[in-house]
């Protein structure tokens, strides 16, 4: 099995706010009680106001990026237990930093739990696994 549109759905969301900066986009994508791993600081993000500090920091993260576009191969690791999912999206983002062009290759690791009808990030963890200067 793999992740299915509905849970592919919040994921999505967020890419979209880290390729464009639109706060909306991730107003509703993440579970109340949420824990994000980032590489920048403070790298842990969690608690009530996790999602609050995670963007901010994404913003100043993002000061130096531009021409974000994100590219997601086939989910690995996929499991479920019905109301929670886990997988592994092997993940390209290509762009520009600081005007030079590049390409970052990772893992974005997900949880995600069913609350009411949708699917909600309970918790990310991204890991670069290579980074390429074009």
């Amino acid at each position: 099995m793999m992740p299915d549109d509905a849970m592919m759905q919040p994921v999505r969301a967020v890419a979209g706010f880290m390729a464009t900066l639109d706060d909306a986009l991730v107003s509703d994508c993440f579970a109340d009680d949420v824990v994000i791993v980032e590489n920048f600081a403070p790298y842990v993000f969690r608690g009530t106001d996790a999602v609050t500090r995670w963007q901010a920091g994404f913003h100043g993260h993002a000061e130096r990026l531009d021409g974000l576009v994100v590219t997601f191969g086939a989910a690995q690791d996929f499991s479920s237990d019905g109301e929670t999912v886990y997988f592994v999206l092997p993940t390209t983002w290509k762009g520009r930093s600081g005007g030079q062009a590049f390409e970052e290759d990772g893992g974005w690791a997900f949880v995600l739990k069913k609350q009411g009808p949708r699917w909600k990030i309970a918790a990310y963890a991204w890991a670069v696994t290579a980074l390429r200067r074009v």
